[in-house]
């Protein structure tokens, strides 16, 4: 990031701008002007355990550092800026934060040892009690209960405890109770570098007693951090601090606390939300006392997250495909606790079928489900000791008919057909707003009405993409004339010195110069975002060539390799238009072309079939472009740079490149930054969930920094990941992260077809975002991406990833349940079949003979010939032969197609 004095930086997603604002305080400069209250002056006391070294202020004896031996000048916590953040309101890791009912009370009552900060009073601490503190000194003197804090040790591991008691003589109803997890999540004034080097960001999973917090490095390298309840301390909900004063924003998503009870929320500010798990309180009688325990243990890098689970005797769960459930896929739950399972339940009840299944391995309990009714379900496991874990579900429709309603929203309601369009937008796919059921046609953020950049080209490139899984000759003929019409010549450039240079947006404020009535006069364009049309018009931002490319370039898979689908022009006309796209984004946007860009490997693809069609002058110009950013790319430590100050969208371009020129140092590199922060949980919201917080601010219609659920992140970085698992096939973890992060974004598809931005996380609304935004950005990542996968695991068997596994007389037979049915990857023997045209109706695989039977769904009037592309990866040992195509043509295999069934069979032999 470049450092610029006596500027201020604003750092969005629609652009750079720099505003020249010498006077003007900075939010963390306020902050850093508030009274100091947290006692740093009183000094540190020190201990160590077996895993960390524990500072605490001896004053509050909050953490102000947390070291793993290993690494002794890590700091989980944010100890680097303790003192900007040592005043009133700023969360710790050791404060507590309290909801409560006296008995005959109608109102919920608040109490925070972190609201008004006074020395805490020392307790005696001796035998496994590190350090303790009463801490009703600096809790509000009216609250009913005394509580003391203990840092203890048990089995080596270091244990925070919280004991409450009733000091009065009537009832008391703990509604909320909330153990804030402050780690070091602010990047504000950071390098790439050091962000990699000292930040962490963490995820839940609110599985009640066996939920967990997850922390893992930027750099994604050991160790990771887990917490873990220790004793009754289950996990119910996550609730955002919104009140720490700490400044929320691109550098910073915010603090978190680990709710136990939720009543308290549910009745007041998330009362019209459907949470994770049913509220709970409980009543304290006067007199009693109740413990509340958290463990903090270390883990390897994140893909040792499960085994130390196991170690700790948590319990473990393991979904197949994941936790996004189609309703024609029969999926897998594999349990592993050192009790049995008691029951089962499922809400809403009949939602999912859950039913004991054969286990191949004693150490795992198997069930298989199938999902009936459409929305989230949460399955309930009660086991022997009375601990309860809940796995969190969404089931949706057949992927086939998701992605059909999907396109038919598109290009029906999101189809914008005004021919005299004072912006020239017409015709076209754009922005909807599905809480007002009407197109969005201006907008204070000029993008989102504009068709550019992310906000606004979500839309069009969303239904471009969808034609490459499920293509429809009625849409196609509506998108031939936007390419035509409105994306070659509007929001492309195609003319003059600007040639194949892409706009930022076609919308513009500029009311001075436009008609009286242009501009809608209830919306407020007094932003930095409503930009003039000189700004609207500039071809500087790299990031908007992508979305043009990935569209000529699907135009031109379906001209070429499907009979009379696209009739405007010629492939070679498409492919050539997206070549030049490519070529004109590191030309005419040179300073962002240096950064990996959201939908990048589009640039790889095009590349590729360049080559493939001959057209070798213009693939060695895209070639030598693309080798010079990736040899910058090579010379950096953390090659992620973006317009933002950290970022998760360049890792997917910046790996496939690196892969591709042979710097696996550096694809390494960035698939361990991913795996950072890209978990798998077993929740459909955070498993495979690549990390984005601040695009509510840019693309969506309820602008907040948030945590967010499946934006465009998850199914591009599932690219990377998922190629990384067809080079490394017995990695059953990356598969599981990767298929997550796939499944994940067509989850937030309703069941009318909308594609919102993205899911909201907060626990006070727990729906998807009402405006389309960016959507298409990381539908880009599923068509791409989507494919079948057969393996088979040591510990679980067999499993399908897109396809339902069965055997038959030695035969793994494997149905395809994805939408398009045209990949599929058979672990193995590291098979991997691409098909340009044609769809898989059935795989039938010999892991004896290593044998594989290829049948393809019958010819229809667009496809009569399949073209098949076969690699093998991840097994270098292994080579193949194909029986049943009747030629080869630039690599593939073609198949004439009939009106039954074609097989297709290949032997896969060792060298």
């Amino acid at each position: 990031m470049m450092m610029i004095k006596k500027i201020k930086i604003f750092f969005v997603a629609a652009g750079l701008f720099l505003v020249s604002n010498a006077s003007a305080q900075s939010p963390w400069q306020k902050l850093a002007q508030k009274p100091s209250t947290l006692g740093l002056q009183d000094g540190r006391i020190e201990f160590k355990t077996s895993s960390f070294r524990l500072q605490l202020v001896k004053a509050s004896q909050t953490v102000s550092a947390l070291n793993p031996l290993s690494i002794p000048a890590f700091d989980f916590t944010p100890g680097d800026s303790l003192k900007i953040r040592s005043s009133n309101g700023m969360y710790h890791l050791g404060d507590i934060n309290i909801s409560l009912q006296v008995e005959g009370d109608t109102a919920w009552k608040n109490f925070s040892t972190a609201k008004e900060r006074n020395k805490v009073k020392a307790l005696p601490a001796s035998g496994d009690v590190l350090a303790a503190a009463d801490l009703t000194s600096t809790l509000d003197a009216s609250i009913p209960l005394t509580i003391k804090r203990f840092w203890e040790v048990h089995d080596g591991n270091l244990v925070l405890r919280f004991e409450l008691q009733n000091k009065i003589n009537s009832v008391v109803e703990i509604g909320a109770l909330g153990i804030p997890m402050v780690f070091n999540n602010l990047l504000e004034g950071k390098t790439l570098e050091q962000a990699h080097a000292r930040n962490v960001f963490y995820d839940p999973y609110t599985g009640m007693d066996a939920g967990y917090l997850q922390v893992t490095r930027l750099s994604g390298a050991a160790p990771s951090l887990l917490v873990l309840p220790y004793g009754k301390t289950p996990f119910e909900a996550y609730n955002p601090l919104l009140d720490d004063p700490t400044p929320r924003g691109i550098v910073f998503e915010g603090f978190y606390e680990w709710l136990v009870h939720s009543k308290a929320y549910a009745q007041t500010t998330w009362k019209n939300a459907q949470q994770w798990n049913e509220p709970t309180s409980v009543k304290i009688m006067p007199g009693e006392t109740r413990s509340y325990s958290l463990q903090f243990v270390l883990a390897g890098d994140p893909k040792n997250i499960e085994t130390t689970l196991k170690k700790y005797h948590r319990p473990v769960a393991v979904g197949v495909p994941g936790y996004v459930l189609p309703q024609n896929v029969n999926g897998k739950l594999f349990l592993q606790y050192g009790k049995n399972v008691s029951f089962i339940n499922v809400e809403p009840a009949g939602a999912i079928d859950v039913e004991p299944a054969p286990s191949e391995n004693a150490n795992w309990k198997v069930y298989s489900l199938h999902g009936h009714t459409w929305g989230r379900a949460r399955v309930t496991v009660n086991y022997a000791d009375g601990a309860v874990q809940t796995i969190h579900y969404k089931v949706i429709k057949p992927e086939a008919e998701v992605i059909g309603d999907y396109g038919n929203f598109l290009t029906n309601q999101q189809w914008f057909e005004v021919p005299n369009d004072t912006f020239h937008r017409s015709p076209s796919v754009i922005s909807y707003d599905y809480e007002k059921n009407q197109q969005v046609v201006q907008d204070s953020r000029a993008w989102i009405a504009g068709l550019s950049d992310e906000g606004g080209a979500g839309g069009w490139l969303g239904a471009t993409m969808k034609q490459l899984i499920l293509p429809d000759n009625t849409q196609i003929k509506k998108l031939e004339r936007f390419v035509d019409q409105t994306l070659y010549g509007n929001i492309q450039y195609t003319m003059g010195a600007n040639k194949f240079g892409v706009r930022k947006s076609l919308f513009f404020y500029e009311p001075d110069k436009m008609p009286a009535g242009t501009y809608d006069s209830s919306i407020n364009f007094k932003t930095w975002a409503a930009w003039p049309r000189k700004e609207a018009e500039n071809i500087g931002r790299s990031y908007n060539y992508p979305h043009v490319a990935a569209a000529y370039w699907v135009m031109y898979r379906l001209a070429r390799y499907h009979h009379n689908l696209v009739n405007n022009h010629e492939w070679d006309w498409y492919l050539n238009n997206a070549a030049q796209t490519t070529i004109a984004m590191v030309e005419k946007a040179p300073y962002y072309a240096q950064f990996g860009q959201m939908e990048g490997s589009v640039f790889f693809f095009i590349l590729r079939d360049l080559r493939r069609e001959g057209l070798t002058t213009m693939a060695e110009k895209i070639e030598a472009l693309m080798k010079k950013r990736a040899i910058h790319w090579r010379s950096l430590a953390y090659p992620f740079g973006s317009e933002m100050p950290w970022d998760s969208t360049g890792q997917e371009e910046v790996y496939v490149w690196s892969y591709f020129f042979g710097y696996t140092d550096k694809a390494e590199v960035t698939l361990k930054a991913i795996l950072g922060y890209m978990p798998t949980l077993p929740s459909w919201a955070y498993n495979g969930n690549a990390r984005r917080y601040w695009d509510f601010l840019y693309g969506g219609k309820l602008s907040r920094i948030e945590r967010m659920i499946h934006h465009y992140g998850s199914e591009l970085n599932a690219i990377p990941v998922l190629q990384e698992y067809r080079t490394h096939p017995d990695d059953l973890y990356l598969l599981r992260v990767g298929y997550g992060g796939v499944l994940g974004g067509i989850a937030n598809i309703n069941e009318e077809g909308f594609a919102p931005c993205a899911f909201h996380s907060f626990p006070s609304t727990l729906v998807n975002d009402g405006l389309s935004g960016d959507y298409g950005s990381g539908f880009y990542g599923y068509a791409v991406n989507t494919a079948t996968y057969l393996t088979k695991d040591k510990e679980l068997g067999w499993l399908g990833f897109g396809g339902n596994v069965k055997q038959e007389n030695g035969w793994i037979i494997v149905e395809p349940t994805t939408a398009a049915k045209t990949s599929a990857f058979i672990a193995p023997v590291g098979l991997w079949l691409d098909l340009k045209a044609g769809t898989i109706k059935q795989l039938a695989f010999n892991p004896v003979t290593k044998q594989l039977k290829l049948q393809l769904d019958n010819a229809d009037e667009h496809t009569a010939i399949a073209y098949l592309d076969i690699s093998i990866t991840g097994r270098k040992n292994k080579t193949f032969t194909v029986k049943g195509s009747s030629k080869m043509e630039k690599g593939m295999y073609v198949v004439p197609l009939h009106n039954q069934p074609t097989e297709v069979v290949i032997f896969v032999t060792d060298k």
